[in-house]
Order: structure tokens, then sequence, then C-alpha cells
């Protein structure tokens, strides 16, 4: 009786979150309803419930959840300083005479707003308003236009940093420890998030290749689909280059500045998304200052910034017992505190634009918003999956996977087909939040590497954008789409796309290195 109301909870929330209801209260009403019937019907025991408190409240504390807001407030602020739009335009011009230039143009521009926001909404939209009527202007085909466009804007969900990698992250590590404590696995460690990212560096550049080389392929094979446009007249090519240049060394910087500092180990990812939240703060207000002030303010405080980390480097100790320091330690000391002033009065001079044009107002409120619909899914979540495990669950999930034809392999492949499956009609942030914590650990247990089955998930979890009926990154470019882009051509034109993700996926599983090298030569 436990195990087929246990089957039927999950049966149920499922078709409610197919139905378009509420996902926070649809896991937890669901679970809620199904609890009663068990201890009416004897199957649970309503002391489970007692521990909910217990569970809720590490998670809304925990410090690597911080990382979400303050990449979320990265995101949205470069997206709300029309940088986009800087990269698009400078980036199409500079391609625009190579065959398929225009849409691998895209490709790159959308890599670099992933690494930059991780905002798969953000990035669609905005491509979708500046470079599809563009690419549809320059004869490109609708297809091929609509299909490079939604599917380099869900880049943002495998190239760190990312929203999706932080969450992921945080769910296998909790599925790592469980699977130790409940299969008496030998404890080697954890699995942070940093390692997450690292393992997904490398697929997620050679998502970007595929995509570009496929662009490329189609123009040559089929020129009509995407032709090459001719520089106009009396510009030189040499001013394209420094367009896109000056456009792109900004978003990079910032991108080199998070990313390198959470792989090399000088930041966690809380404090590494801190300072990528603050880096948007100053790239936006230099993009927006309406005066050479504000401008300068900006351009001082990271200066101040990057001596800071400079030093930061140098290993210098930063003790506050004055009596042990050296010469040379009183000196850098002072001079860090005289950089940590001047980046703080930069910043509170260069936030004065974005304030006056209350840019910074809808950037916070937007940042609270997604926030906050993240941790009360999660909190939902959690009530679900500990009803779960109530009726037993979690066991009756361990023995289906057990039983497997093909062992741990076949496991994964059922893993992974569910998965794919239940991404046509779900979001990631559900299936993260109530399917991984349930198949993790059993095949944790199975010996599988945490960050190489992170990799996976993570790569299965972005086709959930692009297949339809229900592909998040579809909805958004069906929204700012032209009439002549038809429904019909975004769904054929993201065929392809879906098909080189799966391959990657097939790449990953077959040659684990991909996913596991980068994170051990940072372990090591």
């Amino acid at each position: 009786m436990a195990e087929i109301l246990a089957i039927a909870m999950f049966a149920l929330a499922c078709i409610g979150l197919m139905g378009g209801y509420s996902v926070a209260f649809t896991l937890s009403g669901v679970s809620l309803i199904f609890a009663a019937l068990g201890v009416a019907t004897g199957t649970f025991e309503a002391e489970f419930l007692l521990s909910l408190p217990g569970r809720i409240y590490p998670l809304i504390t925990r410090e690597i959840l911080m990382a979400v807001p303050l990449f979320v407030f990265m995101g949205v602020m470069l997206e709300k300083s029309r940088i986009a739009e800087d990269l698009l335009e400078a980036m199409g011009d500079l391609f625009g005479p190579l065959k398929g230039g225009l849409g691998v143009s895209v490709v790159f521009v959308g890599a670099l707003l992933a690494a930059s926001t991780g905002i798969v909404g953000a990035t669609v939209v905005t491509m979708g308003l500046l470079s599809l009527p563009t690419m549809l202007k320059r004869n490109y085909a609708p297809s091929l236009a609509s299909g490079s466009i939604a599917a380099s804007g869900t880049l943002g969900q495998i190239i760190p940093p990312s929203i999706v990698l932080v969450i992921l992250g945080d769910q296998m590590s909790n599925a790592y420890q469980e699977a130790q404590r409940s299969f008496g696995l030998e404890a080697t460690g954890v699995v942070s998030v940093g390692d997450l990212f690292a393992g997904a560096l490398l697929p997620g550049l050679i998502l970007v290749a595929l995509y570009a080389l496929y662009i490329s392929i189609t123009a040559i094979l089929k020129p009509s689909m995407a032709p090459a446009q001719d520089w106009p007249e009396g510009v030189s090519p040499w001013a394209f280059i420094r367009k896109t240049l000056i456009a792109m060394l900004p978003p990079i910087f910032l991108i080199i500045a998070v990313l390198g500092s959470i792989l090399s180990g000088y930041a966690t990812p809380t404090r590494g998304a801190a300072l990528g939240a603050l880096g948007a703060i100053l790239l936006a207000a230099y993009r927006i200052a309406p005066t050479t002030l504000g401008r300068r303010a900006a351009l001082l405080a990271a200066i101040g910034l990057i001596l800071l980390v400079v030093i930061n480097l140098t290993g210098v100790d930063m003790r506050f017992d004055q009596n042990d320091w050296t010469g040379s330690e009183r000196i850098a000391v002072s001079l860090a505190l005289a950089l940590a002033g001047m980046a703080i009065i930069g910043t509170g001079f260069s936030m004065l634009p974005l304030i006056s044009n209350k840019q910074l107002g809808d950037v916070s409120r937007t940042t609270m918003h997604i926030t906050c619909m993240v941790f009360v899914i999660l909190i939902g979540a959690t009530v679900f999956t500990l009803i779960f495990r109530g009726f037993g669950g979690d066991e009756l999930v361990g023995e289906l996977l057990s039983a497997a034809p093909g062992g741990k392999w076949g496991a994964l492949a059922l893993v992974m087909l569910v998965m794919f499956i239940l991404g046509f009609f779900l979001d990631f942030i559900e299936i993260t939040f109530v399917v991984v914590p349930l198949v993790a650990p059993p095949l944790l247990a199975t010996g599988m590497d945490p960050i190489w089955l992170g990799v996976l998930m993570a790569l299965n979890l972005q086709t959930s954008f692009l297949t339809p009926p229900f592909g998040f990154a579809l909805f958004y470019l069906r929204g700012v789409a032209p009439p002549e882009v038809t429904t019909t051509a975004l769904y054929r034109g993201v065929l392809p796309f879906i098909m080189i993700q799966l391959f990657v996926i097939l790449l990953v599983i077959f040659i684990p290195s991909m996913a596991t090298k980068l994170p051990a030569i940072m372990l090591n």
C-alpha cells in the first residue's frame, strides 16, 4: 500500500505540474495530502513531518545557495545595461561577409552571454529582438535563424558560471552524501559547485564549436539558407575588428575574473558570484553613465578591485595581530586598505546613475522575484522528497534502477531517458529538485563519478529548454519573433541542435575524461 501511494503521489504531482499549476504549492500540497492519507491508512508515520523544519532551515541558510541571487543579479544587470546589443551588432558586422557568419556570430555571442548572465530568458529575448530581424532581412532561412538563436540562448545552462550548475551542484553534493550514508560507500570527499563548473566547461565549449560547425556546413551546402553579406563600401575591416574588441573585452574580463577566481580555488562560488555582481554594476555604470565623472568613478573602482585581487594572489598574510607583521606586510595591508577605500568610493559614485534612472531598483526587484521562486520551489521539493521517502519511495526507486537490464549502465540510460522525456513538459528546476534527489543516490552507489554524472544531467537538462511543446526557449523566442517565423519553422530549426546536444551527451558518456579531467587538474 505504501509503494502504491508513493507512485500515485509522484504521478499526481507530475500531472499537476504539466497542467500548469504552481510548482512549489503543487509539490507541497500533493505530498501533504498523501501524507494525510498515509497516516489514515497506517502506511505513513506522522513523526516524519516533525523533521521538516530541520530540513528546510539548513537549505535557506546554506552559503552555496547565496550564489543564486548574486549570479541572477549579475546576469540581469548586464542584460539591462544593453551590453549584449553592442556585442551582437559588432560581431554581426565582423562575421557577416562569411558564409553563415551572422549565425556563427550569434552562437559566439550566446556563449559570451551564457558565461556572463546565465539566464536563458534574457539571452533568448535579447538575441531574438536584435538578431532575428537582421538575419531574416539578410535572407537567412527562418528555421536556421530561429534555431540558432534558441539553441545559443540555452548555453547559459551548461557554460559556467550557471544557475543550473549551482543548483544541480548543491543537489549532487547532498545526493553523494546520502549515497555514502545509505549505501556504505567510502567517504572520498565532497562534490563542490566549483568541481561541477570545471567539469561542465569543456562539454560546453564543445557544444559551442559544434553549433558553429553545423551552421557553417549548412551555409556551404545550402548557401540560400545562410547567405554571406558584403562589408559596407569605404569601411575597413579593421574598423569592425576594433569595434568588436571594444565590445567583447569588458564581458570577457568579467568572465575571466569570476570563473578564474572560482576554478583556481581563490574564491568560493558565492564569493566569485559577489565579485561578478559588483563587476556587473561597474560595467553597467560605465556603459550608461551620462558624465565623465561617473565613468571615471567606475573605472577607479575597477582598478581598486583588480589591485586588491593582485595583492591577495601574492599570499600576503592579512591577520589582525599587528605585532607579528613584517615591514612588507604592513605596507601591503595599508595599500590593501587604501585600495578597498578607493573601490568603495568609486562604486558608490558609479551607482548614482543606476539609481537615478531606476535601473538598480528594477534589477533588484527582478533578482528578488527569481530568487524567491527558486527557494520556494526548493522548500516545496524538500517537503515532497521527505514524504516520498516516508512511503519508502527512495527504496522503490533504488530497486527499480537495480532491476534495470544492463546493470548500472542500463540504470543510467533509464534515468537519462526519463529526464529527457520530463524535459518536454517540466522546467529544469522541477526536475533538479524532484528527480535528482531520488535517482542520484542509487546511481552514485554503483561507483559512478558524481562530477561526471552531474555534467551528464546538466547536459540533459539543457535539452529541456528546446524540446517541444513546452521548451522555455521556444516560448521566449515565439513571443518576440516576427509573424513570418512560424511555430513549425521554429520547431524544425531546433531539431538539429537537439541532436547535437544528444551527441555531446554520448561523447561525455563514452569519454568521461571530458568532464573529469579539469576538476582532477584543479584538485592536484
